[in-house]
């Protein structure tokens, strides 16, 4: 029972927003704050989903607000933020940047990849962190956290993936940035970079998703969700305060960068 209190205590009157909240790593992360007693709100353009999501929130115990956010639109992530700030109690603690196109990617080399495709990728995966960080900064309070979602993929370099693999890396530059403007304010920001993990969207892109990169990790197993989610709870929690504008790789050691 004191383990259980002393979880609970960790996320005791602060709230997180995640995006891309609707399935996936998203409603993972969600609900993992939620065990460690966040207010939790969720975001995503698919409504129905986040509202699944905040019922699976508030049968966990915890408080939840979940709203249709468009993170490529800076008016939609600005209602979004002063929303959550309102559900917060006049703050957002930490802001998880989940949201991303991934499984609708075409797979295509350089020279066939559809400009219109790239764009769309750029702006949700590349503009969509900024465009979110931007509106919910007037939020942050001091000792606020930030945590973008990279991809492992940018270190191997994935064939035929160029726009994805991009915009990824594009987050850790972001990432690197952000720590230090936000720094002033005693606000950490940080990235994680998954592995291939076993997600909803990861079953249809890939076959036989179970065994997909086994073989080359260190682990010899496959990522699912949880496995990522205490990257984020660590990196929003008491035990990394002095630890911004880094990468952390949650890939079962498929490459030692």
């Amino acid at each position: 029972m004191a383990t259980d209190t002393s979880r609970v205590a960790e996320g005791y009157d602060r709230t997180v927003l995640v995006t891309g909240a609707a399935g996936g790593l998203g409603r993972s992360f969600a609900l993992g704050f939620a065990g460690l007693g966040y207010r939790v709100a969720v975001a995503d353009v698919d409504l129905a989903g986040v509202e699944e999501t905040a019922r699976l929130v508030r049968d966990a115990g915890a408080q939840a607000w979940a709203g249709r956010t468009d993170v490529t639109d800076l008016a939609s992530a600005e209602e979004t933020a002063a929303a959550v700030a309102d559900f917060g109690g006049g703050r957002i603690d930490v802001v998880v940047n989940n949201a991303a196109v991934y499984a609708t990617v075409t797979r295509s080399p350089l020279e066939d990849i559809d400009p219109a495709e790239w764009d769309r990728v750029m702006a949700v995966n590349l503009k969509g962190p900024w465009l979110v960080v931007r509106a919910c900064s007037p939020h942050l309070p001091e000792g606020g956290r930030v945590v973008n979602l990279s991809s492992a993929t940018v270190y191997s370099g994935s064939e035929h993936w160029l726009h994805y693999v991009a915009s990824k890396g594009g987050v850790i530059a972001l990432t690197r940035v952000m720590a230090k403007e936000l720094g002033r304010r005693s606000i950490t920001v940080n990235a994680i970079a998954p592995g291939f993990t076993l997600t909803e969207a990861s079953y249809g892109l890939v076959e036989d998703a179970e065994a997909y990169g086994v073989d080359r990790s260190a682990l010899r197993r496959p990522a699912h969700p949880e496995d990522v989610v205490g990257a984020a709870l660590f990196l929003a929690g008491p035990h990394s305060t002095y630890i911004t504008g880094q990468t952390l790789v949650v890939d079962g050691g498929r490459q030692f960068i």
